[in-house]
């Protein structure tokens, strides 16, 4: 059936005419998004390069999930997934528990998907494991530096399974202090270079360190020849202006290598601080779909990847209309469930209630309460029927089943579904709907 108008096409054309003057280009693109034109004034946020690299380091995040026991066939489809969603690099999980064939098999899956893609392995302990990670042929590795002294020590793992067994873990070369730590690093950093590698290196618990200690550290790994040095907050513990202050210094000791920077959500604040240390000058993000980590998770890859698309401007490379699928992959993968307004990619994060007012705006412009087009990133506009939802939004439900009623019959059985919903104190399925207007009708 025909709705009853609400508003004649000349009111209709007004108030599109009346957005298209709030809009400018760039922070809206129909079809793709509506963002406030603020943010892309220099005046306002400064200024952004023209585009970011963001590094997923899922495949090792999720290795501190309690109850992931995924099989490597799984692991690998997660991967072919995430490598054709168009990130530019991404950390394995490492060398732990497998062979050379395997890592093998993993970068030629990753250079079969994107030859492009550049694929790191984390956690390099010793001369050995970088030999494996050359052999098997990753771009480059990452040379973990813990951010203390003697407490760095908590950190060892062999420490534990040693002083388990009742043996002696100290000796002559157990680091006491700073520089013993960064020594050593350093010594792994060089190798890796020599050994024509790429080195990212992690500098830990960022959000534990001074200036001068920052200096210290920054300016002996660049001396061995780090490529990238990437800020670490486990704790979550830095705001996007700390990151923004870190990556400057960084910057300023170090020219001539990358920063990089891994924040954690603990405030809900990666995305913030992965914008903020951008803007400050750091060129690639650290993060994992859906935030999978520990604790309180990462940067998620989409809500990161949109938030510079989208109000920055700033590319990613990323195949937005594939992150939706990716999401879905990754929670099978895990078997953890973000929540459903998750951003982005939740099953409802297109979802703003049934009632009339919400549901029809779609016909004016569907980018009002949706900046962006669920389409872009492979997602879809949810629209519930509730107890606040009218004859329009019923109408608009039950046309979607094929079924059309006359305007007094579409009031009968909102009246019967707003009932069942008081009594029930539940909502109604579809099937139930369809059902209650084929008794009306």
């Amino acid at each position: 059936m025909e709705k009853p108008p609400v508003f004649t096409p000349e009111e209709i054309a007004r108030f599109r005419a009346e957005l298209a003057r709030r809009r400018e280009p760039g922070a809206y693109e129909p079809g793709r998004w509506s963002v406030s034109p603020l943010n892309r004034r220099t005046d306002v946020v400064g200024s952004l390069p023209a585009s970011v690299r963001l590094r997923d380091a899922t495949l090792r995040s999720v290795e501190t999930l309690p109850g992931v026991v995924a099989s490597a066939d799984t692991k690998a489809e997660f991967l072919r997934r995430l490598v054709g969603s168009g990130v530019a690099e991404v950390v394995t999980a490492g060398l732990g528990g497998r062979d050379g064939t395997a890592l093998k098999a993993e970068v030629e899956l990753v250079k079969g998907e994107n030859p492009e893609c550049r694929i790191v392995c984390p956690l390099m302990r010793s001369p050995e494991d970088i030999d494996r990670a050359a052999a098997a042929g990753y771009d480059a590795v990452q040379v973990w530096v813990q951010g203390f002294g003697e407490t760095s020590l908590i950190y060892q793992a062999p420490v534990y399974a040693q002083a388990w067994r009742g043996e002696e873990w100290r000796t002559g070369a157990t680091a006491r202090d700073r520089t013993a730590v960064l020594t050593r690093a350093a010594r792994l950093v060089t190798y890796a270079r020599e050994r024509g590698l790429d080195v990212v290196v992690p500098l830990l618990m960022v959000s534990y360190a001074t200036d001068e200690i920052h200096a210290e550290s920054v300016t002996t790994l660049a001396a061995a020849g780090a490529t990238e040095l990437t800020l670490f907050d486990g704790p979550g513990a830095m705001s996007p202006e700390a990151y923004a202050h870190l990556v400057r210094l960084t910057r300023t000791l170090a020219p001539d290598a990358e920063v990089g920077l891994h924040p954690h959500n603990t405030f809900g604040l990666a995305v913030g601080c992965a914008v903020a240390a951008v803007r400050a000058g750091a060129t690639a993000v650290e993060l994992s779909v859906n935030g999978y980590c520990g604790g309180p998770g990462n940067a998620d890859l989409a809500a990161t990847a949109l938030a510079f698309e989208a109000l920055y401007g700033v590319r990613t490379g990323i195949r937005t209309d594939r992150l939706t699928e990716l999401a879905r992959t990754a929670e099978a993968l895990t078997g953890y469930h973000p929540a459903w307004n998750h951003p982005v990619t939740g099953t409802h994060a297109f979802c703003w209630g049934g009632m009339d007012l919400i549901t029809q705006e779609t016909e004016v412009d569907p980018l009002l309460h949706n900046c962006l087009e669920p389409a872009l990133v492979g997602n879809t506009r949810t629209v519930p029927f509730t107890p606040d939802s009218g004859p329009y939004t019923l109408t608009d439900k039950l046309a979607q089943a094929g079924v059309e009623l006359a305007p007094a019959q579409v009031d009968e059985v909102l009246a019967r579904a707003r009932e069942f919903m008081a009594t029930h104190e539940r909502l109604l399925t579809d099937e139930e709907l369809v059902a209650l207007a084929e008794e009306v009708r």
